[in-house]
């Protein structure tokens, strides 16, 4: 896996021993080259100086990239050991230590600290398992615990015979994008959508791409 864009474009983020399986059966499946380009074009007008959360972080490439792209603060969320202590280790190597914030934690643990601790976040990106229910599970609690910003946004990775609910809480989708067997699917704040129509400048950043 490599970076495929901003200041640290072509490092290398993973290595075979953290793609094989885990102790727990586990098998990583890294968003491909194609999509993690396809994510950062629909965001492009977004990433610089926003908060970044990469909620199932697996190698950690996602977030990493956000990074190198612009982000101000991008945050692991990866309860495996080996995977937490490499993505340490890579944000160090690129210089990312201060922007870089690992959490060996589960998905919906991260979920529940940063809402007691009332954080908000421009960007989560969600990759689950494809064949879990972590989806249905995760996107009601960020709606629901108020994580978003008012302009934020949520990116679902997923497979497309998976359909996804057209709100859910206080998110409404705004657009999907299909590459092969994957898809993007975009939410925001119905408020945010019904106050400005999603026109314009914010719009733009969000359109090209079906």
């Amino acid at each position: 896996m490599r970076i495929l864009g901003g200041i640290i474009k072509g490092r290398r983020t993973a290595t075979k021993r953290l793609l094989s399986k885990s102790s727990r059966g586990e098998t990583l499946r890294p968003t491909s080259s194609k999509v993690r380009e396809a994510i950062f074009d629909i965001i492009k007008d977004r990433i610089e100086g926003a908060s970044f959360v990469d909620l199932y972080a697996g190698t950690g490439t996602v977030g990493l990239e956000a990074l190198s792209r612009g982000a101000d603060k991008a945050f692991f969320v990866e309860p495996n050991r080996l995977r937490a202590k490499t993505i340490k280790e890579n944000a160090v190597k690129f210089g990312f230590s201060e922007k870089a914030i690992v959490i060996e934690r589960r998905a919906h643990e991260f979920l529940k600290r940063a809402s007691v601790e009332n954080r908000k976040f421009d960007i989560f990106f969600l990759d689950p398992p494809y064949f879990s229910e972590e989806i249905i599970n995760t996107l009601p609690a960020i709606g629901e615990k108020k994580l978003l910003t008012d302009d934020g946004i949520v990116i679902v990775e997923h497979l497309v015979k998976k359909k996804l609910a057209e709100t859910v809480s206080e998110l409404k989708i705004i657009r999907s994008y299909r590459y092969g067997d994957t898809m993007l699917t975009i939410y925001m704040k119905k408020k945010t959508q019904e106050n400005t129509g999603v026109s314009g400048e914010k719009e733009s950043c969000l359109s090209g791409y079906i």
